[in-house]
This record gives structure tokens, sequence and C-alpha cells, in this order.
């Protein structure tokens, strides 16, 4: 008898897991082979080959992602760039135009500004919050619209159903980075995205050891970023393909408590007379708590904040917190502090990081799974030295 597998943790420990169980094993094996016998598959890209991430723990990851947003296909990628790059690869040529989201990962942003550059891509940089505007950034070969769900670090949340909209009126490949939401909370295919994209290193896999991506959405554009991936090689090896596949199965549970965590942490924070600006959905002040609580289930883990003293009294906060650690990532179990202009965004130039609103003393946290009253004690002493 099949099993009734429709709600999202039923998805996360059941969805494409091999039937029947190899050997019985519960957990999914390593199948640490990078190559695999012949069985006259018919072309390059089905031949079993590890860098054609086609090996048992790669089809596994594919099917479960899928089944995590509702889409077609899915593909896991060496990390969350080598998704971004490849998908953007895959969709522009030379001669092509972009439109992206004027407030974007810093990695994303140096990436489309001086890599697609290089290649002759074109770009321009619209406002999310102004659908209106986008009309008159458009050419005769703008190919895609690139946007995130939430955007790193300010947490600004655009107009995502116009986005959609508006790219399929100009026939446009609707892509968004949908890291900081993660499935559970949001899963941009339902609302009619060509290609959702995560950095795997963060929420997806939740335990801040390994670097991962993926691509999720139409299965004919999947393809293609796939033929793409194996042409450049920015293959997930099997070991971190199973240290992804066993960190998803915990990923409802996880995101839900940070996100209880990361509200409270905002709202205490919003209080506080030497926090100055706060940037974070799910509170009611935000300018796009609305829309926020419109597209998702949960407003996630992270939040960005600046303090009255500026860059100095943001160095003195992260040195006098004890339980986080200063690193730069997210979606682990592990609270992680930072400043995104020395971090993240350090690759933009202080002009850029202006215009896109980043301030050098922005504080981003992104909290984990400790006990919220702990750390909120932490930040109320260490605002003390601020």
């Amino acid at each position: 008898m099949a099993r009734l597998i429709k709600g999202i943790d039923s998805k996360l420990v059941h969805a494409g897991e091999p039937e029947p169980l190899i050997c019985g094993a519960v957990t999914m094996p390593i199948f640490q082979s990078s190559t695999f016998e012949y069985h006259g598959e018919d072309s390059y890209h089905t031949i079993r080959y590890i860098r054609l991430n086609n090996t048992p723990n790669h089809v596994v990851l594919h099917a479960k992602l899928a089944a995590l947003e509702n889409a077609e296909a899915a593909l896991v990628t060496g990390s969350g760039m080598a998704a971004i790059s490849t998908t953007l690869l895959t969709v522009l040529q030379p001669g092509e135009h972009l439109l992206a989201q004027d407030c974007l990962y810093g990695g994303a942003y140096d990436f489309i500004t001086q890599d697609l550059s290089a290649l002759g891509v074109e770009v321009d940089f619209v406002n999310g919050d102004d659908p209106t505007s986008w009309r008159e950034m458009l050419r005769p070969k703008t190919r895609a619209i690139y946007v995130e769900a939430m955007s790193n670090p300010l947490l600004q949340v655009s107009d995502l159903r116009a986005a959609v909209e508006f790219a399929l009126e100009h026939q446009l490949i609707s892509i968004i980075d949908n890291t900081f939401a993660s499935p559970v909370n949001f899963r941009p295919p339902e609302i009619g995205f060509d290609l959702s994209l995560h950095s795997a290193t963060k929420y997806l896999n939740g335990h801040d050891d390994i670097v991962a991506g993926a691509v999720i959405g139409r299965a004919d554009l999947v393809k293609r970023v796939t033929h793409k991936l194996n042409h450049l090689g920015g293959v997930l090896d099997p070991h971190a393909c199973y240290l992804l596949h066993r960190g998803l199965k915990t990923l409802g549970v996880r995101v839900r408590h940070q996100g209880e965590s990361a509200l409270k942490i905002a709202r205490f924070l919003e209080q506080h007379p030497k926090v100055t600006r706060i940037n974070y959905p799910g509170l009611e002040s935000h300018p796009h708590h609305l829309r926020a609580c419109d597209l998702f289930d949960g407003f996630g883990g992270v939040l960005s904040f600046e303090l009255a003293g500026g860059t100095e009294a943001a160095d003195r906060f992260i040195k006098h917190a004890t339980i986080p650690t200063c690193a730069p990532s997210l979606g682990g179990v592990e609270t992680l502090i930072m400043r995104p202009a020395v971090t993240s965004h350090v690759g933009m130039s202080s002009d850029e990081r202006a215009r896109a609103g980043i301030n050098d003393g922005l504080v981003r946290l992104a909290v984990g799974l400790e006990t919220s009253d702990d750390l909120i004690e932490d930040f109320e002493h260490a605002l003390r030295f601020c």
C-alpha cells in the first residue's frame, strides 16, 4: 500500500526514499563510488557517474527537494553559488539582459556585476517594492528576473507575486533565491516561479558541516541547468549528499523553533533604547509585514539591526555577546552574528552598500536552536557595553 504523504514534515522524512529500502537500511547508505556499471544509457547525461549528479544519493535528494516545494524537478550542486552561477549561465547568453533585485547576497551581486558583465550579459537592478518601474527597464533581450524571498541582509520582502506576473507577461524566466525562507515557510513554485534556488549550506542542511546548493522548479529548466552543471563540474559529493539528506529530515522542527525564537528576539530589540533600526518581517512595524504574512508560513530565523553608536557599538555588541559565534553564515543549530560590511557583503564597495541600504554598522543575527531566553539575556548584557 502506497504511503499517504501530504504534509511537509512527512515529505521531509519519506519523500524520495528508495522503495524497497536498500538492504533494509532505514538510513540511506553512502554510495562512495565515482563510477558505475554501464547499462546501455543512450546519452552522456544519463551515464551513471558521480560528476553527473546522478548517483543514488543524488537521485534521492532530487526527488525529496522537488516534493518539498511541490515542483517538477530538482538538482543539488556543490554550493549555493554553484546553483546561482550555473542557473544564470544557463538562462542568459552574451548580449542578453537580466533584471535583478537591488539588494542581493554579496556573492550573487558580485557574480552578476563582474562575471556576467565580463561575459557580455547586461543587468539592471530594480526596486522590488515598485513593480510599476520594472517595465521601464525592459529591453528586447531581457530574458530573466532574479529576486530573493527575503533579501540578505535587510530582510526586505519584494512583491513576489508581481514578479511572477511580470515574468509571465513578458516571457521572462522568473528565478528566486529561497534560502532565507526555506521550503517550510515558502514554496515559490506554488505561486508560479520557474526556478527556486537555495544555499543548502544553510537551513536545508542545518548543521554548519557542508557546503551545498539546490535548484528546484520546472523540469525543462532544471534539465538545462543539470546539463550545464555536468560540464562545469559543480558536483556535490556523496558524503555531503548524505549529510544534506540527514539534515533535511529535521528541517521543519528546526525552522519553526528558529522562527519563534527570532521573533521573540526581534521584539526585545525593537523595544531597546540603544537599537535604532530592526529588520524582521515578522514584526508588525516592518514595512512588508502584511506581504510576508500573505506569502509565508513563517518569517525565518534571520534578523538585522543597527545601534545608536554605529559601527563601534556594533563591534562592542558582537564582542560582548557570549552565546553567538561571529561567523558569516546562517541556518545552523548555532546562533551566528556578524557585520555584513566586513563579511558577506565585503565584495561590494562602500558606495554600493550605501545605495543598497547596508550601513557599516548593520549587525546580522542568524538565530540557532539555543533557548530564546538565554539569547535575550545575553544580548541584554552585551547592550550595556554599547
